[in-house]
Order: structure tokens, then C-alpha cells, then sequence
């Protein structure tokens, strides 16, 4: 999808966000509420309120990357909402993003 390899950070925020929040309102609760540097090259997926649409922040090296997935049916598989990260290898991050 963004980025592949094998040593790649990949977490999910627990907690809904606003998707109105864009690259900048995303990179503030990466920094502030996950206590994590966007700029480390984590790939941090978002989740909606609905629980049919994903936000994926990353950097690249050059600059932000926001990647929006939204589902046509059914919703995705998401753990009870509380504050927090959980942690996603490469293969759990492909299967999510293909919904």
C-alpha cells in the first residue's frame, strides 16, 4: 500500500478520531496523545466513529503521506475504544487495509 519491509512500525490508535482532522491535526495526536515522532517513519492508522473508515499517517522521508480507506459495506474489526496504541505487524496492517 505505502511502505513494505519487514522492520516497519506499524500501530493503531485505539480511541476514534475527528476525520475531519487532516495531516497536521494527525500528526498533533500523534505527537501529543500517542507520545510518538511522526517523523520516525510509523505508520499510524486512524479510525472513525462509524468504524468503516481508516486514516493511515506515515512519513516518507520527504513528507507526510494520508491515505483514507472507507468501506462500501460491513465495517472493520476493531477492539474495544480506550486510550492508547496497539501494535500491528506488516501482514496484520496488509489484511486490515484490504478491509
Amino acid at each position: 500500500m505505502i511502505l513494505t519491509g519487514k522492520s516497519l512500525q506499524v500501530v493503531v490508535a485505539i480511541k476514534p478520531v475527528d476525520f475531519r482532522k487532516g495531516h497536521d491535526g494527525l500528526m498533533a495526536v500523534v505527537q501529543s496523545e500517542l507520545g510518538l515522532d511522526p517523523h520516525s517513519g510509523v505508520i499510524v492508522v486512524f479510525r472513525s466513529k462509524r468504524a468503516d473508515r481508516i486514516k493511515v499517517l506515515t512519513w516518507d522521508g520527504g513528507g507526510l503521506v494520508l491515505a483514507y480507506k472507507r468501506l462500501e459495506e460491513g465495517s472493520f474489526a476493531w477492539p474495544p475504544i480506550r486510550d492508547g496504541v496497539m501494535q500491528l505487524s506488516v501482514a496484520q496492517f496488509g489484511a486490515l487495509f484490504e478491509g
